[in-house]
């Protein structure tokens, strides 16, 4: 029979945090409901985010666009029959010149990002305990909960990475 090894139990980890507002990142990166789809690729592109708050003039959050919410909008384009990317053998200018094989006309999505987005945001306020902020993100199975200020305008996100931020051994 193998000897056992006596191994001491892992330290335990606690959420060193008591409401939201400890856990969240200030400031979260937004885009307006009115901004083409193009500028969401951009941004979210640019920051290295998978998803961001859509809002409205006031700062209120008035749904989610997400990078599935993108391609799940490219995929349904494509079945329309409408292609990204025309090639054309005979392209000219607006002067008549002929451009020859080889070019592309870009065709430009003018979608809206208020047309494309998750017209669902799931938020906490400032005050929201740090326990509820963790039992609401298990709860609803996402990775991000928004923080908002009582009349409602964002001030804040919480990520699954913000509450391991937040772990510590307990002493």
């Amino acid at each position: 029979m193998p000897a056992t090894k006596n191994l001491a139990a892992p330290p335990r980890l606690t959420l060193w945090a008591e409401t939201a507002a400890d856990l969240m990142m200030a400031n979260p990166m937004s885009i307006n409901g009115d901004a083409t789809v193009h500028e969401a690729i951009a941004a979210l592109t640019d920051h290295g985010y998978s998803a961001a708050p859509v809002i409205d003039e006031a700062g209120r959050p008035l749904g989610v666009i997400s990078r599935a919410d993108i391609l799940v909008h490219d995929r349904d384009k494509g079945k329309q029959g409408t292609a990204a990317y025309y090639e054309l053998a005979d392209l000219t200018t607006g002067a008549g010149e002929h451009l020859g094989a080889g070019f592309h006309v870009e065709s430009v999505d003018q979608t809206l990002v208020r047309d494309i987005m998750t017209p669902a945001v799931f938020s906490v306020r400032l005050d929201t305990p740090a326990e509820k902020v963790v039992e609401q993100m298990m709860t609803l199975m996402v990775h991000r909960l928004y923080v908002v200020e009582e009349d409602g305008t964002l001030v804040g996100v919480i990520s699954a990475l913000d509450l391991l931020r937040h772990l510590q051994p307990t002493k």
